[in-house]
């Protein structure tokens, strides 16, 4: 896989329709996706030399979301708003370009509202997985 440009890796939120149509988050300029798990340590007195043991396939998956950029008012900004003051876990996609979509329900976990005065309204959001994920590669 060549190198791609940032711009190309989007996030969208879902309408929660059926069909569920999903919406650009408009502004972003710098976007972040990164998956974590934690491990369960299964090392006792008789591992192998000491070596530390984990339990395969045990443990907590997660994903998480970050990014900012400008904020245009535009309806994803309102669909963002309104998942947060209602504590919503709407499906979102992240789609990385030339590679795939991570899909599923994330929670908004910050959202923030910068505006210095002397240049544009900025926008900082966080997200949280809220359940499984489904990848689609490209």
């Amino acid at each position: 896989m060549s190198a791609q440009k940032g711009r190309d890796l989007l996030v969208k939120i879902g309408n929660g329709g059926s069909p569920e149509t999903f919406t650009t988050v408009a502004g972003l300029r710098a976007r972040t996706l990164s998956f974590n798990s934690t491990t369960v340590d299964v090392t006792n007195a008789d591992s192998a030399n000491q070596w530390r043991e984990l339990l395969a396939g045990a443990g907590v998956k997660s994903a998480a979301f970050s990014g900012s950029g400008v904020f245009k008012d535009a309806a994803s900004d309102e669909s963002l708003r309104s998942a947060f003051f209602n504590q919503a876990t709407p499906d979102f996609q992240v789609v990385i370009p030339n590679f795939g979509t991570i899909a599923g329900p994330f929670q908004i976990a910050s959202l923030q509202y910068e505006g210095p005065y002397d240049g544009e309204v900025k926008l900082s959001l966080s997200l949280a997985s809220a359940g499984a994920l489904t990848f689609a590669p490209a």
